[in-house]
């Protein structure tokens, strides 16, 4: 007698007994053989049950209330901003990632070094034009969208309840855009990011009793210098990245319960 549990459902005999193309018998197969040891399938149906549960407790969308056609919202220009800004963030990562391989702040005390590398990019480097234009235009283009995002949202009534915290949500993500893009600008160290550094140093010494210990924080000191482009570095690369993914994906999350909010 065999001591292993017996399965509830012959799955190889249902399987022979359909006409099930190779990629649809390779698919079934994986999955039966990832269920039978990680469940996978109770999961699913835990998620599922979850979703539609808390689903039943938002309140009727306009279209529902009236039966409009859901589609014809969905597929409206201005319902599309949030997706564009996460792909226009998208390609702004990935083409950063790719110049992270050819462009570093200067470790030398001399922050014209990245101006170097920069020109270096731009002038002799493969696809280095193409590539810097393609992170730079798209990094605007996710500012622009986002602000339109946020005036959508704002004009259609989508930040009353029960979305109220998803607009708080997307009212961080638009502040750390324009810290994004800010941090990214002085990157280049050229003459438009220098003065946008200066500019920002007079910003930070102009605020109420923090002011000197903000400057000292964020630029290093009073005046800008390798410890300026060090820190701008530092947050653009390694700390803005994640944190703005992470709130990206709980604001899409959000979404994805409680649907998107038509115009009422």
């Amino acid at each position: 007698m065999s001591l292993e549990r017996k399965d509830e459902y012959d799955h190889g005999e249902w399987m022979r007994e359909k006409e099930l193309t190779p990629v649809e018998k390779t698919f079934l197969t994986t999955l039966i053989w990832m269920d039978k040891r990680f469940r996978i399938v109770d999961y699913l149906e835990i998620l599922e049950t979850l979703y539609y549960r808390v689903n039943l407790q938002m309140p009727k969308s306009h279209t529902e209330q009236y039966n409009l056609d859901n589609k014809f919202w969905y597929w409206y220009p201005l319902y599309a901003l949030g997706s564009f800004s996460t792909i226009a963030y998208g390609v702004a990562a990935v083409s950063g990632a790719l110049l992270g391989f050819y462009y570093a702040p200067a470790t030398t005390g001399d922050p014209t070094t990245a101006y170097n590398q920069l020109a270096f990019i731009m002038t002799d480097l493969n696809f280095g034009f193409m590539l810097r234009s393609i992170h730079r235009w798209s990094a605007q283009v996710m500012v622009a969208a986002v602000f339109l995002h946020m005036l959508r949202v704002y004009f259609t009534g989508a930040y009353k309840e029960p979305r109220e915290l998803n607009w708080i949500i997307g009212i961080i993500l638009i502040s750390l855009t324009m810290v994004f893009g800010y941090t990214g600008y002085l990157l280049p160290w050229d003459q438009l990011a220098f003065w946008a550094g200066q500019i920002g140093v007079e910003m930070s010494l102009s605020i109420p009793l923090a002011g000197e210990w903000v400057a000292q924080l964020l630029f290093g000191g009073f005046s800008l210098s390798q410890a300026t482009l060090q820190r701008m570095y530092i947050l653009h690369v390694f700390l803005l990245p994640f944190v703005v993914t992470t709130i990206i994906a709980v604001h899409i999350g959000i979404v994805w319960i409680q649907g998107i909010a038509e115009p009422h």
